[in-house]
């Protein structure tokens, strides 16, 4: 597991907006749609100040051509939720982070594989999975979707 670059991140609390889709296409569908509300407001101008995660939900299964999948992207207290938008406010907490790169996999088949490396390297350390959301950071959103580069978030704790 030396090839994984992992750091840990303390995720600060936070209120974000939310775009959820269920489709046979879920992450461009609900890009599109986030990327069309937020675009206009500027949000996407500063992803420092308002970054976006996504994660599945529900998961992708077997026998299933449609999976779902939620963005989220860190708004400020005074926004408002709209009929395609919710608001919900993120408690934070630690996560393992590292890297996952879509350029050269049309296929995002290294998704799932570094998820699972991550998890191997959360297992092999001093740390559990914490059962809440596994978040993937989009680094640079506003590419096409095939060069996204994520960092993949999986939310831990020290072992007790």
């Amino acid at each position: 597991m030396a090839e994984l670059e992992v750091h840990l991140v303390k995720l600060e609390p936070m209120r974000v907006a939310s775009v959820r889709v269920v489709s046979r296409t879920p992450e461009q569908d609900a890009w599109e749609k986030l990327r069309v509300w937020a675009g206009p407001l500027r949000l996407l101008d500063n992803l420092e100040s308002h970054p976006v995660f996504g994660f599945n939900n529900p998961s992708p299964s077997l026998g299933r051509l449609k999976y779902g999948y939620e963005f989220w992207i860190k708004i400020g207290p005074d926004m408002t939720a709209t009929a395609d938008i919710e608001v919900k406010d993120f408690p934070g907490g630690l996560y393992a982070v590292t890297s996952c790169k879509l350029l050269g996999d049309p296929s995002g088949r290294d998704i799932p594989r570094t998820w699972r490396k991550l998890m191997k390297w959360v297992k092999s350390n001093k740390y559990q999975w914490r059962r809440t959301h596994e978040l993937e950071r989009l680094q640079n959103p506003l590419s096409p979707v095939r060069d996204w580069v994520l960092d993949l978030c999986l939310p831990v704790e020290e072992r007790t």
